[in-house]
């Protein structure tokens, strides 16, 4: 398995002039994180502070029991599909409190990720919603805890998706596993803009 920490990084070469949003989104402690820190080729941006004894009464933290540390604005990172095309990653903070946040994120975005802990499956409701209202493209992956995996058909009642949106399976800790997540959303997005009939927002930039 491929560590978060240990790929190379990279600088941003001269002749990029192109830039290309995606927003990876989720309930509290899915792993958003984790799966920018897996793909980034440079040091992510991160805004994770320590948590403590108070925000256990402003957070629901019963299911996260050994999460240590938690986003308050955004992590950024960032991927080079070659010499002048970039990807940039902004992963959202899961906390309710947060949530305001989330619009301003979409502006401007390609596509995001909604990513799911399959034991907690209600917490991503909002962030489809807000998808939705956006008229953003997105697909669904389920991040691997270690616990029994659901069925495919169960997650999609459970989230009431769309037939045309792909749900994947994936392990945020993982660098390969965490960039065929990607490589699903930009094919996803490539797919909605060539076809104006499943087009449901506004136009955007397309996809190179």
């Amino acid at each position: 398995m491929d560590s978060a920490t240990s790929d190379a990084r990279t600088p941003l070469g001269a002749s990029a002039d192109q830039g290309f949003k995606i927003v990876v989104v989720g309930g509290f402690g899915v792993g958003k994180t984790t799966l920018v820190r897996s793909v980034s080729e440079i040091r992510p941006l991160n805004t994770e502070e320590t948590m403590t004894r108070a925000g256990e009464g402003v957070d629901d933290v019963r299911q996260v029991r050994g999460k240590t540390g938690t986003t308050v604005a955004f992590d950024f990172g960032r991927i080079s599909l070659d010499a002048r095309n970039v990807l940039y990653l902004f992963g959202a903070p899961g906390q309710e409190r947060f949530w305001f946040l989330w619009d301003r994120l979409f502006a401007g975005t390609l596509g995001a990720v909604v990513l799911v802990d399959t034991r907690r499956i209600d917490d991503s409701w909002y962030a489809i919603d807000r998808l939705e209202h956006h008229g953003t493209p997105f697909i669904v992956a389920c991040n691997d805890f270690g616990g029994p995996i659901r069925a495919s058909a169960d997650v999609r009642e459970a989230l009431d998706l769309d037939p045309q949106v792909p749900l994947v399976d994936c392990d945020a800790r993982s660098r390969e596993s965490a960039k065929q997540v990607l490589i699903t959303l930009v094919q996803h997005v490539k797919h909605r803009y060539a076809d104006p009939s499943v087009r449901t927002g506004p136009p955007q930039q397309e996809l190179v």
